[in-house]
């Protein structure tokens, strides 16, 4: 199982003010996600790094510096409807 990793340069601290999310966590990118934004058939995304907000999070593939906003399911699926070119926009999108 992969270990969970904070985004280089931002504290579990600075992710919580900033999303306004006090339990906001990183969660182990070890599952299924995919990009059902668009139009057409899913794309599967590899993650490098997820941030988990409840029942939403972000998603960050590797070699991709987009961050992708989704919900979190209990079989520890993640669908993404949603794309930010930066951090910072993403969790005050949440």
């Amino acid at each position: 199982m992969a270990d969970a990793q904070l985004p280089s340069g931002w504290t579990l601290q600075q992710i919580r003010d900033v999303s306004g999310d006090r339990e906001a966590v990183a969660l182990d990118p070890d599952r299924a996600v995919k990009w059902v934004g668009g139009t057409g058939a899913h794309e599967v995304l590899h993650p490098e790094i997820i941030l988990g907000f409840h029942d939403l999070c972000l998603v960050k593939p590797v070699h991709d510096d987009d961050w992708y906003m989704g919900s979190l399911y209990d079989d520890r699926s993640i669908d993404c409807w949603s794309a930010y070119d930066d951090l910072y926009e993403a969790l005050r999108g949440l």
